[in-house]
């Protein structure tokens, strides 16, 4: 019986294996192996170049109950020439569309993509299966029938620098519309070196002779695609997202928005929206100055066909007087989900990093390895001496395992002779096996402790490797040059694969002769799963395997037991 337990934890650890394998798969860009997805990734039913819908004008309503207010009608065809305002920084290319001043394109230089061909675009506008950008504007809350500037508004770019010059920190690219319904809408974009957080300045100029009530919005829309998903929801999450104090982290569904059963947080005087994938991440926020951190902020989210969907926030503004200008500053960010950044960015920014169901585990385990990269300057030799602490912290309670499990190899022979003895008596058998463990003070179970513990620390790093972007593209030494990417010489997982028979050798075997060959056949079929995982993962395996096997050695000869069947 207790030997069919250790078993069934042996099993569960290999499904887990497999969960972890079918995702990395899919990370990867193929298809899962073993568990495909049972409904297909999303895409986008219009045509490339196809306009979008009266819909796909993105404009947020004012709010539910004031009719019309703040609803943009499509463009007219006759207004402004359109021009796309190129801009190149030290971490980004951007491109700025002069209707809106609406961020189109963003290139991150310091990223290349899996392949390292070319770099990472996060924003893109060709079409609306690859459709992700920044839009800000104005509302106006009065149903009136009175409009504002917004993202479909032309907007003249200022002159000035469009490139940050070598020596230069800063960069400011502006754009201003033409009075819309009494209101003139100035925005400026602050690149800084060295930071993905964008500054994003908003002057509202009243140029009429009467108050004027309006609302800021600030948008991101993007297509909906995600990568495929498999039966047990182990991705890391793609889509929109909203922050506040009282409500905390919010992630909005896609396919929760397209049925309509997202309720976003409620109005709130702080917080951020963001649109969340693989590594990257975008997001809207109040900041630069206490009276635009502290306005009132309504969080929103559409559905607006073809496959798009648009996270908003929306800011009311103090009534700005005739002649008067109401400036508000925000940040877009735009880059690597990098924790540290993120957490000194805004409270709760760093929650768009996701690190699944086991967060409550990845993430310290991140920050060990953040601090131990701090210290060995490498991400590989930072996952082995995570390893010995963990060893080292779990030593007495390994020891007392890897004790009970050599004890179990040196009563085997006596078990296998009482089964041999009493194998048409099963009820004796275990009467007597249950003797025998008594007698000699063994507890059967003492040896599953070592998997159990492996289990959830293993796939909490799995989490932590996924989702980090510091260790993507991340070398260790020689050929491992990607600590995220597979061994490209298979080295690692043949390396593991040893070290796992040998430990196999190390502990008892089993009484049952086919429970016996099942002990060995693992190490074998799972060192075909690791020959698709993640170099940083093998590392972590092969260094645990080497740790636990000079501790089980130790113990096996101390006690006399070594070389035993």
């Amino acid at each position: 019986m207790n030997d069919i337990r250790r078993t069934i934890l042996w099993v569960i650890f290999g499904f887990s294996l497999v969960l972890l394998w079918d995702q990395w798969q899919v990370f990867n860009g193929n298809k899962p192996t073993f568990l495909p997805s049972s409904k297909p990734a999303a895409v986008a039913s219009a045509p490339a170049g196809a306009a979008a819908p009266a819909a796909g004008n993105g404009v947020p309503s004012a709010s539910a109950a004031t009719g019309s207010a703040g609803a943009v009608p499509t463009q007219a065809a006759a207004a402004a020439p359109r021009e796309q305002v190129n801009v190149t920084t030290d971490l980004f290319k951007a491109m700025i569309d002069s209707e809106g001043a609406t961020v189109n394109y963003l290139e991150l230089l310091k990223y290349d993509e899996a392949d390292r061909t070319k770099h990472v675009v996060l924003f893109e506008n060709a079409s609306p299966a690859t459709r992700y950008v920044a839009q800000t504007g104005l509302l106006n809350p009065v149903d009136s029938g009175e409009r504002f500037p917004n993202h479909l508004t032309p907007m003249a770019p200022k002159a000035g620098p469009r490139e940050m010059a070598e020596g230069q920190n800063t960069l400011e690219v502006s754009f201003e519309s033409a009075p819309v319904g009494g209101l003139k809408y100035v925005k400026t974009y602050v690149f800084k070196r060295g930071d993905y957080a964008i500054g994003v300045r908003h002057e509202v100029v009243n140029v009429s002779d009467q108050p004027r009530d309006a609302q800021l919005y600030m948008q991101l829309l993007r297509h909906g695609t995600v990568a495929a998903g498999t039966m047990f929801g182990t991705n890391t999450f793609t889509g929109p997202a909203a922050y506040t104090n009282e409500k905390k982290f919010h992630k909005l569904d896609f396919k929760d928005i397209a049925k309509g059963k997202i309720e976003p947080p409620p109005p709130a005087n702080d917080g951020w929206i963001a649109m969340v994938q693989h590594y990257f991440a975008s997001a809207w926020l109040l900041k630069g100055d206490p009276a635009s951190e502290q306005l009132r902020r309504e969080f929103r989210v559409k559905d607006l066909g073809d496959n798009l969907y648009t996270v908003a926030m929306v800011a009311t503004l103090p009534k700005i007087a005739p002649g008067a200008t109401q400036v508000v500053n925000s940040a877009l960010f735009a880059g690597p989900e990098e924790e540290k950044k993120l957490e000194a960015i805004a409270p709760g920014l760093d929650l768009v990093k996701d690190y699944g169901i086991f967060a409550i585990i990845s993430k310290p385990l991140y920050w060990l390895l953040n601090q131990l990269h701090g210290i060995l300057g490498n991400w590989g030799w930072s996952i082995v001496a995570l390893v010995v602490l963990l060893k080292a912290a779990f030593y007495w309670l390994n020891a007392k395992a890897y004790a009970s499990m050599a004890k179990m190899k040196a009563i085997n022979p006596k078990i296998m002779e009482m089964r041999e003895r009493l194998k048409d008596k099963p009820q004796e058998m275990q009467q007597e096996m249950m003797r025998i463990y008594r007698e000699e003070k063994v507890n059967p179970m003492g040896g599953c402790f070592p998997i159990v513990i492996q289990i959830p620390v293993f796939i909490a790093l799995y989490w932590v490797l996924l989702s980090s972007v510091e260790m993507r593209h991340a070398p260790w030494i020689g050929w491992i040059t990607d600590l995220s990417a597979p061994d490209p010489w298979y080295i690692l997982p043949v390396v593991m694969t040893l070290t796992s028979l040998f430990q196999t050798w190390l502990n008892p075997t089993p009484p049952d002769p086919m429970q016996a060959k099942l002990m060995w056949i693992m190490p074998l079929a799972f060192s075909v799963m690791f020959i698709f995982f993640p170099a940083g993962l093998v590392l972590y395996w092969i260094t645990n395997n080497v740790l636990s096997i000079a501790q089980q050695w130790f113990i096996n000869k101390r006690l006399g037991v070594l070389g035993t069947k």
